[in-house]
């Protein structure tokens, strides 16, 4: 599926999801039976690993159809980078969604100033980028990190880059709204 393509499965997943309509995960014989052989997931996520954004159901997703990595705060750090280097070169996906969502805890901990200890100080500092002296709207803060991990990945890994460049892969950043249950692409 190329990206044009999966981004519009993903948009009409999240309106069935907003409008009550979800088909739910698939979970039966046939779709165990078939993934047995391998996955295929039409889009790649890099999300925050919020328990209240659960990209499957939020894009009403069945199992195999998405490739999910969670991270707290939506970072693009070197797991995370090579989780994702490994769905474009292995599973074939077109399309990495970096999302980021309304009251972020981890924005909000970078905003803060973090002293939080040696780990998750380390988590936060890969948000430091996206922080603004003169903003302290931490959603506003939220939205551009998605953008800074969206370009740091871009920077940083020469197979997405080629991929990019040259394979049909695309990258775009998204931000869910707790109020309505909108996954807002930018």
């Amino acid at each position: 599926m190329n990206a044009y393509d999966a981004l519009k499965k993903m948009k009409q997943g999240n309106e069935r999801f907003r409008a009550g309509r979800a088909q739910g995960v698939v979970i039966d014989g046939p779709r165990h039976e078939e993934l047995k052989q391998g996955q295929q997931p039409f889009a790649i996520l890099l999300s925050c690993s919020d328990s209240r954004v659960p990209p499957e159901i939020l894009f009403d997703t069945g199992l195999g159809d998405l490739f999910v990595v969670r991270v707290a705060g939506n970072v693009a750090n070197v797991s995370s980078i090579a989780s994702i280097e490994f769905a474009v070169l292995h599973l074939g996906s077109k399309l990495i969604v970096v999302m980021a969502h309304e009251s972020c805890g981890a924005v909000a901990a970078a905003i803060d100033g973090g002293d939080a200890g040696k780990h998750l100080n380390r988590l936060l500092s890969h948000i430091q980028p996206a922080l603004d002296p003169s903003v302290q709207d931490a959603n506003v803060i939220a939205r551009r990190n998605a953008q800074v991990n969206a370009e740091k990945m871009i920077h940083e890994s020469d197979i997405l880059r080629s991929a990019v460049e040259n394979d049909g892969v695309k990258i775009v950043t998204a931000f869910f709204h707790f109020s309505n249950g909108e996954v807002e692409f930018d």
